[in-house]
C-alpha cells in the first residue's frame, strides 16, 4: 500500500500543479493534513504510547521534512515531468546513508556502500546529461534545486533517529505538519497569491488525496510498520516507488520515458542496493520490533 499510494502521488501533485500555484497546494496539503491529524491523535497515540516530542524535534521535522522538502518538490514539478521528479527523489536512502554517516558514530559507510553512493551519482549525472538536459534550459537549475529536498529530509530524519527514541511519532507528525502548514502558507502569501486561486473540483480533489492518503495515512502506517518490521525491510520502497511513478507518468500523462530514463533509474536503484544491502551479521543484529 506504501508503494502503491507514494508512487501515486508524484503524479498526482502534477495534476493539482495545473490549477494551483505550487506553495499554495503545498499549504494546502498540510493544512488539511495536521486538521485530520489532530483528529485521529487523540485516538492513536495513546495506543502508540510515548514522550511528547520536544519543540526542537518539531521544529527540525516540519521545516525540513516538509516545508523545504515538500515546498522543493512542488516547485520542481512546475518544471520537470512527475516521473523524472521521482527518480532524483530516490536519491533519498543514498543522501541519508551519507548524512547519518556523519551525524552518526554507529552508522559508518563501508567501503561497499560508498561504491553504491558513487554508481548512484553516476545514474543522476546520466539522467542530468540526457532527459534533464532535454527537457529545457532551466531544467538543470530545477534538477540541481530538486536534490536539496532529499538532503533536506535527509538531515531532517537523520536528527529524529538519533534524538527520537521512545517519543511518540504520531504527536510528532501532527504538530511538524502544522509547522510545515504554517511556513509553507506564509511563503505562498509572500510568493503568490493564494487568495485569488480558483479552485477547480480536480485541484480539490487532488489535496484531499494528498493531504488524506498520500500524508496522513502513509506516515502513520509507516511509522506504525516501523514498530514491528526491520528497517531494511521496509527500504525496499525505495526499490518500488521510483520504478511505479515512471510508469504511471508514462501511462496516464504521457510522459517521456526511453532508455535514457531507464537507465539512470537502473543506475540510482543499483547504487541505493549497495548502500542498503546488509550482511548476514548485520541482517541477525537488525531488530524485529
Amino acid at each position: 500500500m506504501l508503494c502503491l499510494v507514494w508512487s501515486s502521488t508524484w503524479l498526482v501533485i502534477a495534476q493539482g500543479l495545473r490549477d494551483l500555484p505550487p506553495l499554495t497546494s503545498g499549504a494546502a496539503r498540510f493544512l488539511l493534513a495536521a486538521l485530520v491529524m489532530a483528529l485521529v491523535t487523540p485516538v492513536l497515540a495513546p495506543r502508540e504510547g510515548g514522550r511528547h516530542p520536544t519543540a526542537r524535534m518539531v521544529w527540525t521535522q516540519g521545516g525540513l521534512n516538509f516545508a523545504v522538502s515538500y515546498g522543493i518538490v512542488y516547485w520542481a514539478e512546475t518544471r520537470l515531468a512527475s516521473g523524472l521528479v521521482s527518480i532524483l527523489w530516490a536519491t533519498f536512502p543514498i543522501m541519508m546513508a551519507a548524512v547519518a554517516h556523519w551525524m552518526l558514530p554507529a552508522e559508518r559507510l563501508r567501503p561497499r556502500q560508498w561504491r553504491g553512493v558513487l554508481v548512484a551519482f553516476v545514474g543522476v549525472a546520466w539522467l542530468f546529461a540526457t532527459d534533464v538536459r532535454d527537457t529545457g534550459e532551466s531544467a538543470v537549475f530545477a534538477g540541481a534545486v530538486l536534490l536539496l529536498s532529499p538532503l533536506a529530509s535527509a538531515v531532517g530524519t537523520t536528527y529524529i533517529k538519533a534524538r527520537g527514541d521512545g517519543y511518540s511519532s504520531v504527536r510528532l507528525n501532527r504538530n511538524a505538519m502544522l509547522v510545515g502548514a504554517v511556513m509553507l502558507t506564509g511563503l505562498a502569501f509572500a510568493l503568490e497569491d493564494p487568495l485569488q486561486v480558483v479552485w477547480p473540483t480536480r485541484a480539490i480533489l487532488t489535496v484531499v488525496y494528498l493531504a488524506t492518503v498520500g500524508t496522513v495515512l502513509t506516515f502513520t502506517l509507516y511509522f506504525w510498520a516501523l514498530r514491528y518490521a526491520p528497517a531494511y525491510q521496509l527500504s525496499l520502497i525505495a526499490y518500488v516507488t521510483p520504478a511505479l511513478a515512471v510508469a504511471g507518468g508514462a501511462t496516464f500523462a504521457d510522459e517521456t520515458v526511453d532508455l535514457h530514463t531507464v537507465g539512470g533509474l537502473a543506475l540510482v536503484l543499483l547504487g541505493v542496493g549497495g548502500v542498503l544491502r546488509k550482511s548476514p551479521a548485520e541482517l541477525q543484529r537488525e531488530p524485529t520490533a
